[in-house]
């Protein structure tokens, strides 16, 4: 094996793109219930996702961790667990042919006294090099929603659209557009790539 020269031009290129690619290992029965459909607290969050032209994506995965209704972020050992008892506070949804995903959770409680109550997003879709971060925000809590650092640093566009809608029926829908003049903020943290 013989090393490159110091003068050999190397050009950086992506392992692989993330994507929904092991279909036999990512989803499993009951992935996106955080909480079993149908019972007291349960609620249904809900959306599309939108490529840059506004077409939906088909093959997205969606993952989400919050904490439960009382704020609390589960510490259980075992995410996958889905026994219609133990609230992990995770769940992952492959996107539908239409682009739609769903999950059955609770609302989320504030995981800290008067900070506005969120749910950790986590998106993998083809063409991207890596996974994207975001936060689904609730809406009825404004005084939180001004305080909260994260939306008071956007523009105030780019801050409503991190907050669900809430649906008559109590369900909250939340759209993701990975690109556009609507693109969805994503979040960049600490030894996260672009």
């Amino acid at each position: 094996m013989t090393e490159p020269s110091s003068t050999t031009d190397l050009t950086a290129t992506p392992g692989q793109t993330v994507g929904p690619f092991y279909g036999y290992a990512l989803p499993w029965p009951g992935d996106n219930e955080l909480v079993p459909p149908g019972t007291a607290s349960a609620v249904q969050l809900h959306g599309f996702v939108y490529d840059g032209a506004g077409t939906p994506v088909p093959d997205a995965i969606i993952e989400i961790w919050q904490p439960d209704d009382n704020g609390v972020i589960s510490r259980a050992n075992g995410s996958l667990r889905r026994d219609g008892f133990t609230f992990t506070g995770f769940g992952r949804n492959a996107a539908d042919p239409e682009g739609r995903f769903v999950f059955s959770t609770v609302n989320p409680g504030a995981s800290d006294a008067g900070k506005a109550p969120f749910i950790s997003v986590v998106i993998f879709a083809r063409g991207l090099l890596n996974r994207l971060f975001t936060r689904i925000y609730l809406p009825e809590d404004t005084k939180a929603l001004a305080a909260d650092p994260l939306l008071s640093s956007l523009e105030p566009d780019d801050r409503n659209r991190l907050i669900a809608t809430r649906g008559a029926d109590g369900s909250l829908r939340f759209d993701i557009r990975l690109q556009g003049e609507d693109e969805t903020p994503f979040l960049r943290f600490p030894g996260h790539e672009a």
